[in-house]
C-alpha cells in the first residue's frame, strides 16, 4: 500500500528537486501516521491571484491564503479500510507566492514553508483540523514533530 502524489505546477513555480522533496515528506508523514491506504493526493502550486479566486469561490473569503485543502471523503475511516485500486482522498492547493512571503517573514527557507503547508493540507485531508484549541494543539504539534524528524527545521 502506498500514497501516490500527483503534482501540478503549470507555471513552473518550483524546481523538480523541491517537488521531489515534498513528495518524500508526504510519504514520510503517511508512514509515520500509519496511513497505509492506497491513496492518491493531488497537489497544485499556484500564485496569489489563483488561490484568492479559489478561496473566494469555495470559502467566501476574498483574499489570498497560503494553502487550501479539499477532502473528497468526509469520513477518513472509510478511506482506511479501502482495498483495491487507489482512492483519491483530495486536493491540496498551495500559493507559492504566499509561501515565499511567509518564509521571509518567519525567517526560514522556502522549502521549510512549503513543507509546512503541504503537510498541513495533508493532515486536513486525513481528518485533522484546528477548529478547537485542543484540536489545534494536536495538529500543530504533530506538524512540528513530523517536520523536525524529517529535517525541515524552523528558522
Amino acid at each position: 500500500m502506498a500514497l501516490t502524489i500527483d503534482f501540478l505546477d503549470e507555471k513552473g513555480l518550483l524546481t523538480e528537486s523541491v517537488i521531489t522533496n515534498l513528495d518524500s515528506l508526504l510519504k514520510f508523514a503517511a508512514n509515520k501516521l500509519d496511513f497505509n491506504s492506497d491513496a492518491e493526493v493531488s497537489v497544485s502550486f499556484v500564485d496569489n491571484n489563483e488561490i484568492q479566486e479559489l478561496n473566494k469561490q469555495y470559502r467566501n473569503k476574498d483574499y489570498a491564503t497560503d494553502v487550501l485543502s479539499f477532502p473528497l471523503e468526509d469520513d477518513i475511516d472509510e478511506i482506511a479500510v479501502i482495498t483495491g485500486p487507489e482512492v483519491a482522498i483530495g486536493d491540496i492547493i498551495i500559493s507559492v507566492e504566499k509561501a515565499k512571503e511567509q518564509a521571509e517573514e518567519y525567517n526560514h527557507t522556502l522549502e521549510r514553508e512549503l513543507g509546512f503547508l503541504i503537510l498541513h493540507g495533508f493532515l486536513h485531508l486525513i481528518g485533522y483540523d484546528h477548529e478547537t484549541e485542543d484540536d489545534e494543539k494536536i495538529m500543530f504539534s504533530l506538524q512540528k514533530e513530523i517536520l523536525e524528524e524529517y529535517g525541515l527545521h524552523r528558522g
